[in-house]
């Protein structure tokens, strides 16, 4: 069983080591690739003012920020959540840093960098030419995108889930946005091979063979071929 969490962020900016704060946090778990329904999805207070450039990606704002937890108060059932499973992203290292940022604020301990599957990196592999935003990865496989109006850290994990598996090329999971819809797992069946009708004819003429004995007669006796035309 490989149970991995599909994550993503929203920030006041773009600066963790310069200040700016975790403000959404959205996760979703999947196992064998397909979403189980679990989710770990917390809004925060950054105590701190939110870039305006920001607020135009994600839309959250102070006023409606001010009466949610700290990330103090969610650290450990965030921990709990992720446990030791691997973290999928997109543009992974952005993410992981402002989570890092607010453990070390506790402190906790970090979540380290090889834990990060970067969907990212796994889009420019397979698609060097791009784009390979999350908007065009989506556009590109065919995920609906009719429910992302704003940026936002729970649907942009379920969108980044679907994208995961087209990229690993395995497209085994369906998702929908009124819940999760049923998981559906493509399996490919090998058809049963068809008996020929009749054995190919041989295409050792009997030149071929009385060219074969001659040379079997000059290995000597233990030689491998003489038990073989015995046989």
């Amino acid at each position: 069983m490989l149970r991995e969490i599909v994550f993503d962020t929203e920030t006041t900016g773009l600066e963790a080591n310069n200040g700016d704060r975790l403000i959404e946090i959205g996760c979703i778990e999947i196992i064998n690739r397909i979403p189980t329904g679990r989710e770990f999805h917390r809004y925060l207070n950054p105590e701190r003012d939110i870039h305006p450039d920001a607020i135009a990606v994600h839309g959250l704002t102070l006023d409606f920020l001010r009466d949610k937890p700290l990330f103090k108060d969610v650290a450990d059932e965030f921990l709990e959540f992720i446990a030791d499973a691997p973290l999928v992203a997109h543009n992974g290292t952005f993410d992981l840093g402002f989570v890092n940022a607010e453990l070390k604020r506790l402190p906790r301990p970090l979540v380290m960098a090889d834990r990060i599957v970067d969907t990212l990196q796994l889009a420019r592999r397979r698609h060097p030419a791009g784009p390979n935003s999350l908007d065009a990865l989506c556009k590109r496989y065919g995920i609906d995108l009719s429910q992302r109006t704003k940026h936002g850290a729970l649907l942009d994990s379920m969108l980044l889930a679907g994208v995961y598996v087209e990229l690993l090329g395995e497209r085994q999971a369906v998702l929908g946005f009124n819940g999760y819809a049923a998981a559906e797992t493509v399996r490919t069946r090998a058809a049963k091979a068809a008996q020929r009708p009749a054995p190919l004819p041989s295409r050792l003429t009997e030149a071929d063979a009385a060219a074969h004995r001659e040379f079997v007669k000059t290995l000597g006796d233990g030689a491998l071929w003489l038990q073989v035309e015995t046989a």
